[in-house]
């Protein structure tokens, strides 16, 4: 899954869309001032509809394997501890993605490297964090399952958790490093791909000023 978001993050397509595959990522960035509220509007439709349909087409692929109890459709769910923990745990990593997204991709030295920090971020949470929450951080991801398998077992951790989570991250780098130092949306921001977003690099030839 790590090595998955990092080819994701850096593709045509990645570079692109600015690689939103997570509703709580695009609002985020619109609470932040980065996106349009239509263009919030159809990334989040887009990232419920390609999660849904990618998850059908894999059952169509794998029949009955998807549907194996030791699968089970890749649906996260709480883990034995519960649904309180799995929210808490829910919002700390979710708060600890979008840090560290927000102060790599907005540093004129290592924004070319957020993709690679939040896909490792992605493997150490899906190998340890994992147990606990079943690892979404991402509502359509959770959604998408949900749907196709037909379970709905702690839902609304998933939407309501990665919201928090990320909020709260944003809040902070807002608090202590200021709007102004927000840069982009893009978690890869390419020269050689139009922005639609509202981008500071297109006012600016650098990045923030902490670098």
């Amino acid at each position: 899954m790590g090595i998955t978001a990092i080819l994701l993050i850096y593709s045509p397509l990645g570079r692109r869309s600015g690689a939103h595959m997570n509703p709580a990522t695009t609002l985020t960035f619109y609470r932040l001032g980065k996106v349009e509220g239509w263009d919030a509007f159809f990334y989040m439709l887009s990232q419920f509809t390609g999660g849904v349909l990618g998850t059908a087409l894999a059952f169509v692929v794998l029949g009955q394997t998807l549907a194996h109890r030791d699968v089970n459709f890749a649906i996260t769910h709480p883990g034995m501890r519960g649904e309180s923990v799995a929210f808490i745990a829910e919002i700390c990593i979710t708060f600890l993605l979008m840090t560290v997204i927000l102060n790599v991709s907005n540093s004129r030295k290592y924004a070319r490297f957020t993709g690679i920090a939040a896909g490792t971020l992605v493997m150490l949470f899906i190998t340890f964090e994992s147990p606990l929450s079943g690892m979404s951080m991402n509502p359509a991801r959770s959604f998408a399952s949900d749907f196709v398998g037909m379970q709905w077992q702690g839902l609304w951790i998933y939407f309501v958790a990665p919201a928090i989570g990320m909020f709260s991250a944003a809040e902070l780098f807002v608090r202590t490093r200021g709007i102004h130092d927000v840069i982009c949306a893009k978690l890869n921001h390419s020269e050689n791909a139009r922005c639609i977003f509202r981008c500071g690099y297109m006012a600016m030839p650098g990045t923030a000023s902490g670098d």
